[in-house]
């Protein structure tokens, strides 16, 4: 993915060095190192210059980022693919369920990378893949992909001081939740488990998730939350914890536990959906909100008439 900025030198930008420059304009070190392994990458007024070079006043900076290999271990398959938002930067998807994100053991040619990667092949696109919020396999929703590696180094900075608020429903069991509130729970590994993730106060990390309630039907809730930390299974985990696991889940409510909930519900996953992203475009500032569709079989597990996601 070949990408060219464009940068007018002002009053306020003059007297630093390239490299001073491209790292308050969000590169990372990394970022600057790449451009330097490539002819051209770095002009001023036209005129290739070391990243040393002091900018002055009416300068025009010209920075050209060429990615021409696509990732590697990640064939092209035709699957469906379902975009929501798509420019020279950025690639953000509506990613459907019983699709891992990455290729795996067992899952080598049924992933959203392998997704993308057809697409961009029939493009006749070098494309690496860089998805910023991974979701589970069987979550649905919203995830984002950098389309080079200035908008992933931006992207990356973003999700570490939380300039991407992600907010999911989730179809819980049970009633009684207060209107709003937060769950601070450190999550760890479960013993003897390579998947399975658990509240653990001793050897967790950190995990904050902030829910509002939405409705309550037929003994179950549905919930609005966004995460302020990002560890695995985060909300499913914090849901066990508090006693209302999300319906579906065959991880942390596995059929035994689960008694007649299953045969009442048509959900074969975990009733979990990345609904909006709320961000600030990492190259063009633009504030971004993005939503994606409330998928069927949650539909039809939850009646979600008169509810309001505002």
């Amino acid at each position: 993915m070949n990408r060219t900025f464009h940068y007018d030198i002002t009053p306020t930008d003059a007297g630093v060095t390239i490299y001073t420059y491209l790292l308050r304009k969000g590169y990372s070190r990394q970022n600057i190192t790449e451009l330097k392994k490539y002819p051209e990458s770095i002009l001023v007024n036209g005129k290739w210059e070391y990243v040393k070079y002091i900018l002055e006043e009416n300068d025009v900076l010209t920075i050209r980022i060429t990615e021409d290999a696509s990732s590697e271990k990640i064939p092209p398959v035709t699957l469906p693919l379902s975009i929501v938002y798509e420019d020279e930067d950025i690639l953000v998807l509506n990613k459907s369920s019983d699709m891992p994100i990455h290729p795996s053991l067992n899952n080598y040619r049924n992933t959203l990378a392998n997704a993308v990667a057809a697409y961009y092949e029939s493009r006749n696109c070098p494309f690496v893949f860089r998805c910023i919020n991974r979701l589970d396999r069987d979550t649905t929703g919203l995830t984002i992909l950098a389309k080079h590696m200035v908008s992933a180094s931006m992207f990356s900075r973003m999700m570490v001081h939380r300039g991407i608020k992600r907010e999911y429903l989730a179809v819980c069991l049970g009633t009684g939740f207060p209107k709003e509130g937060t769950i601070t729970a450190p999550i760890a590994r479960a013993d003897g488990s390579a998947i399975e993730r658990c509240v653990d106060f001793e050897k967790g990390e950190h995990a904050v998730t902030h829910f509002q309630k939405l409705k309550e039907w037929n003994d179950m809730t549905l919930l609005i939350l966004w995460l302020e930390t990002g560890r695995t299974h985060q909300i499913r985990v914090h849901m066990k914890y508090l006693g209302h696991p999300l319906v579906g889940d065959f991880l942390y409510l596995p059929d035994h536990s689960q008694g007649t909930q299953r045969t009442t519900t048509s959900i074969k996953r975990q009733a979990l959906h990345a609904y909006r992203l709320t961000f600030t475009h990492p190259i063009t500032e633009t504030p971004m909100v993005l939503t994606a569709p409330i998928p069927e079989d949650m539909r039809a597990c939850f009646d979600f008439s008169d509810v309001s996601f505002a």
